[in-house]
């Protein structure tokens, strides 16, 4: 491609980008204005898709990351419980799970959401497993289809071993530490016992906080949650019969129940998202953060070839 060429790209590009970032600024300056004419409230409608992880989220929309960032959903749990027009908030959650420290941040934004008085409704997707349930619990009602995938409420903590294969092709690794177990998850050695005795704990103690999360939101014996909380994963139907799941329904179901918990009349349930990602600050700055990525990869990747082309002599 010439430099022309690219350059064209590049303007065409930007101009997308602006055009996209102006269009979503506008719709939601549309949205908040429609519902400041409602008079009201509406339903508070926060999404929780794929992964859950610690950190912030990106706001760019050529390479956002898959998941869903605790940062993120605390600002939106957050933004809904100070909002005098969110009467309810409806939870949609199509999770396998994700990290329990972020999951325990979004837990606690919920706890705030519900001792303020607004009622929080779960509507699961297609799955709404592990740290998904243990969010799934925090609320006042769940909804579930009867195939959702769900349950999985366990912990595990996983590593792998290559000294074996190190061994093999002659590869050795050395290490200079400051404990004898700095390197208690070190993939070139084997764990030791007492290595194996203290992870266990852990991996014990985070369970006994799940099942302890999911036995008070659910007001359920805790014996009982025991006897299902060995990792077993559960279709919504089993779930309901175990007492996990309280309805069938899908989204709209769980969208009129949140709107009759929270007092909204009608049919037609207005709603309100705090998504993150449609400022035209944001999308900017996400955009030129990743074109500036692309760039110097490909200088990096010209630089790279003029010099493998280069009339250097080498010896063979």
């Amino acid at each position: 491609m010439d430099t022309r060429a690219k350059r064209k790209w590049v303007i065409a590009a930007v101009i997308l980008l602006v055009a996209a970032a102006l269009g979503a600024a506008c719709m939601n300056v549309w949205q908040d204005r429609s519902f400041q004419n409602k008079g009201k409230g509406y339903v508070a409608v926060i999404r929780i898709d794929g992964p859950i992880y610690g950190g912030a989220g990106s706001e760019s929309v050529l390479n956002s990351s898959e998941g869903v960032s605790s940062e993120d959903l605390m600002r939106q749990f957050q933004a809904a419980r100070k909002d005098p027009q969110a009467k309810a908030i409806l939870v949609r959650i199509n999770s396998p799970g994700g990290s329990t420290g972020a999951t325990q941040e979004i837990a606690e934004e919920m706890d705030k959401v519900r001792s303020s008085g607004k009622p929080i409704i779960i509507s699961m997707g297609d799955m709404c497993a592990s740290a998904g349930y243990w969010l799934a619990s925090k609320g006042n009602y769940i909804f579930a289809s009867p195939a959702t995938i769900t349950g999985s409420i366990g912990v595990y903590m996983d590593y792998n071993n290559v000294e074996d294969l190190m061994n093999k092709i002659g590869v050795k690794n050395e290490k200079i530490k400051s404990g004898a177990h700095k390197d208690i998850l070190s993939m070139y050695r084997p764990m030791t016992g007492e290595e194996r005795q203290m992870l266990q704990s852990m991996v014990d103690d985070i369970y006994n906080q799940f099942v302890q999360t999911v036995a008070d939101g659910r007001k359920m014996d805790e014996n009982k949650v025991r006897s299902i909380a060995d990792g077993r994963i559960l279709t919504g139907k089993e779930a309901q019969d175990l007492g996990l799941v309280d309805a069938m329904g899908n989204y709209y179901d769980a969208l009129n129940y949140a709107a009759s918990s929270g007092g909204i009349p009608g049919e037609n349930v207005p709603v309100k998202t705090y998504t993150n990602g449609m400022s035209l600050k944001g999308i900017l700055a996400g955009e030129a953060e990743n074109v500036s990525k692309i760039m110097a990869r490909e200088m990096a990747e010209n630089m790279t070839k003029a010099l493998s082309e280069s009339s250097v002599p080498s010896v063979k």
